[in-house]
């Protein structure tokens, strides 16, 4: 497992995806004079008295009520302890841990006014495996992501429950075997950890991550589907694709040429092909997936931006001692991004149930019924098919932007809330169909292509078809599909369908080819 140094305010979407994927993290040593002054001068604003919003105020509507000096202590407790308030399944620790990465940066970069000692504890916890229990459900996206991220903080202070390396316990008892300290939080500490968008965030970078693979496995699978349906790459001519400009659509064409590069079923076709074109799911690939892909990137700017910045409520700016309050916690960026990578999400899996629809039609493909040598006797690809169209059509509904929603909350002092975390939240589970969409696509292109031995696709796209058919055999007569089918998913959502065509650079949501 690989360790990274956080540079908070500077750090990269490999950095995110990393410490997604499992990397632990250790905090730049740099950040911790700017943690210092922030604590200090939460410390001076409270020595002068003065009411100050989060500091020694209520919260929310009660900000009006001035909370006494000997009081501040168990404020910052009751404000967690009471909005620890979600309900629903608990978040996957993947996504835990990247939420909790998320709100270490944030808190590094001493505009939030907690102590180093808090920070140490989150970059303990990490370090040590113990990872809050969060309930899901419970956050409109603004102020912040209350919530949850209040459950987050409940099991520093002792309360809740953690995942360890030994399962699901309290989190005192987590601690205890962890060697670390519950801690005692300060003025300012409780609402600066619960206040902010990470929740949010950490979700719609795994959603973006999650989608990124499915954007290759997607170019993958649709070059193989091409060569089955003896497609023709014509339209793959970059020629065409330079005098519209999309720089998404150009690379996509670029790639799924070089994918069907070499191929002899291609070669078997390209004269005497009575076909003049072919279906869009085929021909219009490089403009479908590449206005996916341009989104995708543009999603992938707005959060990088977000995953560096400050979103916890007032923000504390030591030089002049000031605390400022605002409102980064409103999650709006975060709930377009998301919508945006929804919108990708869910063309890509309809995009690839068009090809397997027209694979599974002996009018479109020319090939034999469900792909299958005695259709009748046998269904073949009859139902892989239906469920694709399923899968497409609950992300369908999924898709339906969650931005422009919005519900009054704490007696309308609250009047206009982002829903970010309801539109990143669903992300996962999209994409979980769409790879399975695309499991399903690559059984049936595989199969399609079986049927044009002894001609062979090009190397990138046999290296695939060899790796698919090591662990699933061709389909003669009917047998037990759903094995064949989670074999094919897995192959999909590891990113072995990616490495095994490895001989072809695929472009990716940071802008550049890998």
């Amino acid at each position: 497992m690989t360790e990274l140094v956080l540079n908070p305010g500077n750090a990269t979407l490999a950095d995110w995806r990393e410490i997604y994927r499992g990397a632990t993290l250790k905090l730049d040593p740099a950040c911790r004079p700017k943690i210092a002054a922030s604590a200090a001068a939460v410390a001076r604003i409270v020595a002068k008295g003065e009411p100050v919003y989060g500091i020694n105020t209520g919260f929310g509507k009660l900000a009006s009520v001035r909370i006494p000096a000997h009081d501040l202590e168990a404020l910052q407790k009751n404000i967690v302890l009471s909005h620890a308030a979600g309900v629903g399944e608990a978040m996957p620790i993947a996504v835990t841990r990247l939420m909790m990465a998320l709100k270490l940066g944030s808190l590094a970069q001493g505009a939030s006014g907690v102590r180093q000692e808090t920070v140490d504890l989150l970059e303990a916890m990490l370090a040590a495996n113990v990872v809050p229990v969060v309930p899901a459900q419970g956050s409109v996206g603004a102020s912040g992501d209350l919530a949850p991220l209040s459950h987050m903080t409940a099991a520093m202070i002792g309360v809740g429950d953690c995942h360890t390396p030994h399962g699901i316990v309290p989190a005192k008892v987590a601690f205890v075997a962890a060697g670390l300290e519950p801690v005692t939080l300060h003025a300012k500490e409780g609402l600066a950890l619960l206040n902010g968008t990470q929740f949010s965030t950490a979700y719609a970078l795994a959603g973006l991550f999650e989608a990124e693979l499915l954007f290759k496995s997607a170019l993958v699978t649709g070059a193989l589907s091409t060569d089955a349906a003896r497609g023709s790459d014509a339209p793959f001519d970059p020629r065409i694709h330079l005098l519209r400009r999309h720089r998404g659509q150009i690379e996509t064409a670029d790639a799924l040429r070089k994918l069907m590069a070499g191929s002899a079923i291609r070669e078997s076709h390209r004269v005497g092909d009575e076909r003049v074109q072919d279906p869009y799911c085929l021909r219009c690939q490089p403009q479908v997936m590449g206005a996916a892909l341009d989104v995708l990137r543009k999603a992938a700017e707005m959060l990088q931006t977000e995953a560096n910045g400050v979103t916890d409520n007032p923000l504390i700016f030591a030089e002049d001692d000031t605390a400022l309050s605002g409102g980064n916690f409103h999650a709006e960026p975060v709930a377009f991004a998301a919508d945006m990578i929804a919108l990708a999400v869910c063309e890509i899996g309809s995009l690839a149930e068009r090809r397997i629809a027209m694979l599974v039609d002996p009018a479109l493909s020319g090939m034999p019924a469900f792909l299958t040598p005695k259709p009748g006797l046998n269904s073949g690809f009859m139902i892989p098919q239906v469920t694709a169209a399923a899968l497409v059509s609950e992300n369908k509904q999924k898709a339906y932007p969650a931005s422009v929603d919005s519900i009054p909350t704490s007696a309308n002092q609250e009047d206009h809330v982002s829903m970010a975390a309801h539109g990143a939240r669903r992300l996962i589970g999209m994409a979980e169909n769409a790879a399975a969409v695309l499991g399903i696509e690559l059984l049936a292109a595989a199969q399609g292509c079986d049927f044009h031995k002894p001609l062979a696709s090009s190397a990138p796209l046999e290296a695939v078809r060899t790796l698919l058919r090591a662990q699933v055999p061709h389909l003669d007569d009917d047998r037990h599909f759903h094995p064949d089918m989670e074999k094919a998913i897995a192959l999909v959502r590891n990113g072995a369908v990616v490495e095994a065509s490895g001989g072809v650079e695929l472009p990716t949501i940071s802008g550049s080819v890998a």
